[in-house]
């Protein structure tokens, strides 16, 4: 008896030991955060970070609307925020656990509230917006000196034709081209009006024959390595496409522009899924990424914008000069937000942006 309980309890060692394990599974945005926080976190902690990542907002809804998704983190963009909470999938933080929550940028959990009631459930991470990236040289080869600051450029067949042939790609995102379109078409970019979201479906599907791909990714080493010349993209990435241009000596010169017609701010936040297993690891993980410090590290990798105030002063001058990354007063009276789909209007909208990538 006592040799066969010695056995036992040697064969159950090994699943204690990996039940004491502390780790946080973190699953987000590809290109959307500094390797050396991770590292730092780890060896700050002793938690282990397990990190995947997603290329679309669809790609992580399917995956929590599904059920166990094995996550203890989540980046999801507000609108898909708001649907999920509805959905139940995320649960409340313990503003009690996060020391450094305090120093979160007034404005930003202002506009989250608009999404996630009393900031329940989230904490602001990066925030962003939808543009318009470009290969200087090989643009101006084929248009001059005409400026590549408006979605004319994107949504006038005429212009996009002119640029087809050194390749052009669009995100992979409904929310981000038909809310643009529908400010294009100066109808209200929160319509959920099926006239109107077809009015933007027939000028999007205009682009089709013009664009390379659709990807909400690939696009920056597309960009960065000269493959393409045009992608509407965001401002981080494209950014990052800048800067891998830069580290190559390639030659290759990106730009970056927000549309003088205004564009769609998006704000992605760290959650907790309601199934997660390493809900403290959890907590932990988003405090540290608070701290200003290693906000400020992951902006400066990244190109976008962060959520703590007090970063800001820590970022990189090129990276907090630039009203690309930190748009100025004038420009942010032009950018909007929107509400969620509803599941009328989604229906709308998925079955529409088909018919944009395929071009039936």
């Amino acid at each position: 008896m006592k040799t066969a309980l010695i056995a036992l309890s040697l064969a159950l060692a090994p699943l204690a030991a990996l039940a004491q394990e502390k780790v946080v599974h973190v699953y987000n945005w590809s290109d959307y955060i500094d390797p050396k926080s991770l590292e730092e976190f780890t060896k700050e902690t002793g938690i282990k970070v397990v990190y995947d990542t997603y290329d679309s907002n669809e790609m992580l809804e399917a995956k929590l609307l599904a059920g166990k998704t094995g996550y203890d983190i989540v980046v999801p963009t507000t609108t898909f925020l708001q649907r999920q909470i509805q959905a139940g999938v995320h649960q409340k933080i313990d503003r009690a656990k996060l020391k450094n929550h305090d120093g979160l940028w007034p404005d930003l959990m202002k506009l989250l509230a608009s999404y996630d009631a009393g900031n329940a459930h989230a904490v602001p991470y990066m925030w962003g917006t939808t543009g318009i990236a470009y290969n200087v040289a090989k643009v101006k080869q084929r248009i001059g000196e005409t400026p590549m600051n408006s979605w004319d450029m994107i949504f006038r067949p005429e212009n996009l034709r002119k640029l087809a042939d050194c390749g052009v790609y669009v995100l992979d995102s409904p929310e981000d081209l038909f809310t643009n379109a529908l400010n294009y078409l100066k109808l209200s970019p929160n319509s959920k009006k099926p006239e109107e979201l077809r009015k933007a479906s027939e000028l999007l599907q205009k682009m089709r024959p013009n664009v390379k791909k659709f990807h909400s990714s690939e696009y920056i080493n597309a960009l960065a390595a000269g493959d393409i010349c045009v992608a509407v993209g965001w401002a981080g990435d494209s950014l990052q496409a800048r800067n891998r241009a830069r580290e190559a000596k390639n030659g290759v010169e990106i730009n970056y522009v927000i549309p003088k017609e205004g564009t769609l701010i998006s704000l992605d936040s760290f959650v907790i899924p309601k199934d997660a297993a390493h809900v403290a690891e959890a907590h932990a993980f988003i405090d540290f990424m608070l701290r200003p410090e290693i906000a400020a590290r992951n902006t400066n990798l990244t190109n976008f914008a962060n959520g703590v105030l007090a970063a800001k002063a820590l970022v990189d001058k090129e990276v907090a000069e630039n009203k690309s990354v930190y748009p100025d007063d004038e420009t942010m009276k032009k950018l909007f937000t929107v509400q969620p789909f509803d599941a009328a209007t989604q229906k709308i909208v998925t079955r529409e942006w088909t018919r944009v990538k395929t071009g039936k």
